[in-house]
């Protein structure tokens, strides 16, 4: 099955692109990514911290069913603007990949779909293959999926 979220990476480059076109209004497309509420629902994570606005910062939490906290990440967040753009660093705590550059951009293609393109800045081109050799493509395709999904049940109500 073809994967909707693409990843393109050119050898080289110490940077990816990440795009994927929702069924859904850019206005909600952006509160997936701000409202905490959301985030949790479709990345299934806890939030811990959001603060939506310039110099703001964030921490995500995911913990396995015997409590014990198997992934966090931080950043903060350098520019929003509303239903267009976040620019924010991305940090996996206790991992030896170093503090990422994530440009997200929200586009509106109708009144009904949009599209995200996130550029992500590694350190090096090295950390960013590594990061690539992970399950990463998948793991993104099925929040993005269930983004899809948690859109659409909430935009019906």
């Amino acid at each position: 099955m073809e994967l909707k979220t693409k990843i393109h990476a050119e050898d080289g480059k110490q940077e990816i692109f990440i795009t994927r076109e929702f069924d859904l209004p850019v206005e909600f497309l952006f509160k997936a990514y701000t409202e905490a509420e959301i985030v949790e629902q479709w990345m299934g994570t806890k939030v811990l911290k959001l603060e939506n606005k310039q110099h703001g910062g964030y921490q995500f939490e995911t913990s396995n069913q015997q409590g014990d906290v198997v992934f966090r990440a931080n950043g903060s967040i350098h520019e929003i603007i509303q239903d267009q753009k976040i620019t924010r660093t991305f940090q996996m705590e206790n991992t030896p990949f170093p503090i990422q550059l994530d440009f997200l951009t929200f586009e509106k293609l109708t009144d009904e779909t949009s599209k995200i393109t996130i550029q992500t800045i590694y350190q090096s081109v090295e950390a960013r293959d590594q990061m690539l050799k992970l399950p990463f493509a998948q793991g993104l395709n099925m929040a993005h999926n269930r983004l899809q999904e948690v859109g659409s049940i909430l935009i019906r109500h």
